[in-house]
């Protein structure tokens, strides 16, 4: 694993949903053709019928020699490459594969006709065919593509899609031989006839189902964005354990949406399908319009734009992945996805090491500040000297939170990390309770007479516990911080009960009733503190 960002580390302890794309993330990246099947039926095809449907895909795949760009056409090429050479094909123009078009398309002769191979999106090729070439027509022009029929080509495709399967429909079109047809392929490419389908299967990864179970314990919303069909991506998810993997949107459904409904639908969907790399960058920047803290998940220069766009971008090594890597804020140098898991739980204890460091701090002294102002309040003068604030702060600030920022997090910290806000706020108010009681305690009871002063030094003993206990229900497990905590408290009692130097710090020897007081506030306050996360609701999602 190579973190090639300083923040990388800190901001996966903040992320709440991670985006995988699909082919060679969460799946394998080896695609092989499992399966022909013709326009009306998902029976595979056989015999000739089957190996006229692999020519025809093979001649809309880039010429040989060149490399190729798309992990489908690799697979393509694979299958045909067990038939006997394709003699009668001689290659002129291509027409390569783009998101937003959807197919792909060469032009050449075969045998001495001029003809237009095209592979591609079922849903957008049906459109572009006229005729359907059937078991009963296999040679010629084929027969009219009849209403009826084209619901039984999509009926066939949907229901192969619905099975996992990557889908391609392959149809082929004769063309008149002159040289306009050169400069306009893309025009040309209608009146089809529609030969079958082939399908594509990719293994997932051993280890994603099990990565995606543990990041949902974790806390963290998976999703996948991928180019497939709405119907494969649903399956492939669902195999993947993705929760919500029925919950499926399109790159053309959200392109049709206002901002606003943009939003929500991103915020609410689990599979993204039929994706461009432009849609993936808007999906991850809607995500984070929705308040989520987004990592994106990818191995393919399409991806390097979602990758930046994120808020931690991660690459996973592997063929083709030089732009995804110089896009990402992390590398996997292997291709497992299991590693982001480490990589969370790493994130996680940095960012519960902070979250506990600033809540000593700044929790803490807020705390001060509002015991401070509501002793003012209530008492006409502040409830602690400056010397007092300065003892708090030497007990609580420097010892203890040295510790929590340099030990491990330990238990807990692949739990998603609870939301600073409500940490500081807890704290704070803790804090300041516990000081406040036992303030006013001393000064409205006559259990301990004596005056302002012993008030004032009930208050700032609570004060230290208080913050102390919390600190501990914090990092119990760490021996450092026991220590400290423990070196803190000592120095506490000794300030308190060592004569002269309790008059220097403008305290008085506290006796047991005090300290009773005084116990009893800081545990009760750390006590709160810790049930707090629990009792209140979580914060809400923007």
């Amino acid at each position: 694993m190579l973190v090639r960002t300083t923040h990388a580390l800190e901001a996966l302890g903040r992320v709440d949903t991670l985006c995988f794309d699909k082919t060679g993330t969460l799946t394998e990246g080896r695609l092989r053709v499992v399966r022909t099947a013709g326009p009306a039926r998902t029976l595979p095809l056989t015999g000739a019928a089957e190996q006229r449907v692999l020519r025809v895909a093979a001649r809309a795949c880039p010429a040989d020699g060149r490399q190729l760009a798309h992990a489908t056409d690799r697979a393509v090429l694979d299958r045909v490459a067990a038939l006997p050479p394709d003699t009668r094909w001689s290659l002129d123009e291509e027409l390569p594969f783009e998101t937003t078009r959807g197919f792909s398309a060469s032009l050449g002769h075969d045998g001495g006709q001029a003809v237009i191979a095209v592979k591609g999106a079922p849903e957008v090729l049906l459109a572009r065919c006229a005729r359907v070439r059937t078991h009963r027509q296999p040679t010629g022009r084929g027969e009219l593509l009849t209403a009826e029929r084209r619901r039984a080509a999509t009926a066939t495709f949907r229901r192969l899609a619905g099975e996992g399967l990557r889908v391609l429909a392959i149809a082929e079109r004769a063309v008149p031989d002159d040289g306009a047809v050169h400069d306009r392929i893309a025009d040309q490419v209608e009146d089809l006839t529609l030969l079958g389908y082939i399908c594509i299967a990719d293994t997932p990864r051993p280890t994603a189902e099990d990565a995606v179970r543990r990041l949902g314990d974790a806390g963290v919303r998976t999703t996948m964005i991928t180019g497939d069909h709405p119907a494969t991506a649903a399956a492939v998810a669902a195999e993947l354990g993705i929760p919500g993997a029925d919950r499926v949107v399109t790159g053309a459904e959200l392109d049709a949406l206002p901002a606003a409904d943009r939003v929500r639908a991103v915020r609410d969907a689990a599979v993204f399908a039929r994706v461009s790399p432009a849609q993936k960058v808007r999906i991850v920047k809607d995500l984070r319009r929705a308040g989520r803290v987004v990592a994106m998940t990818g191995d393919g220069a399409n991806d390097a734009a979602a990758i930046r766009r994120a808020d931690v971008g991660i690459a996973i090594a592997g063929r083709g992945s030089d732009a995804a890597r110089s896009a990402a804020d992390l590398v996997l140098t292997a291709p497992d996805t299991a590693l982001i898991l480490d990589a969370l739980r790493e994130g996680r204890a940095l960012w519960r090491s902070v979250r506990d460091a600033t809540a000593i701090l700044v929790g803490g002294n807020a705390g001060e500040v509002s015991f401070t102002v509501l002793g003012t309040a209530l008492g006409g003068e502040a409830p602690l000297s400056t010397r007092q604030l300065l003892v708090v702060n030497m007990l609580t600030d420097m010892l203890p939170a040295l510790a929590v920022a340099i030990t491990p997090a330990g238990p807990g910290s692949d739990e998603f990390g609870a939301d600073m806000r409500r940490v500081l706020a807890v704290r704070g108010t803790a804090t300041a309770a516990a000081a406040l009681v036992s303030w006013q305690t001393g000064r409205l009871t006559g259990l301990i007479p004596g005056g302002g002063r012993r008030a004032s030094t009930m208050g700032l003993a609570a004060l230290v516990g208080a913050q102390l206990g919390q600190t501990l229900i914090a990092r119990w497990h760490s021996p450092l911080v026991l220590a400290t905590c423990g070196v803190s408290a000592a120095a506490l009692f000794t300030v308190v009960e060592t004569p002269g130097l309790s008059q220097f710090f403008g305290c008085v020897p506290l006796g047991p009733g005090a300290w009773t007081v005084v116990t009893v506030s800081a545990a009760g306050a750390t006590l709160g503190a810790a049930l707090a996360p629990r009792l209140l609701p979580p914060p809400a999602t923007r």
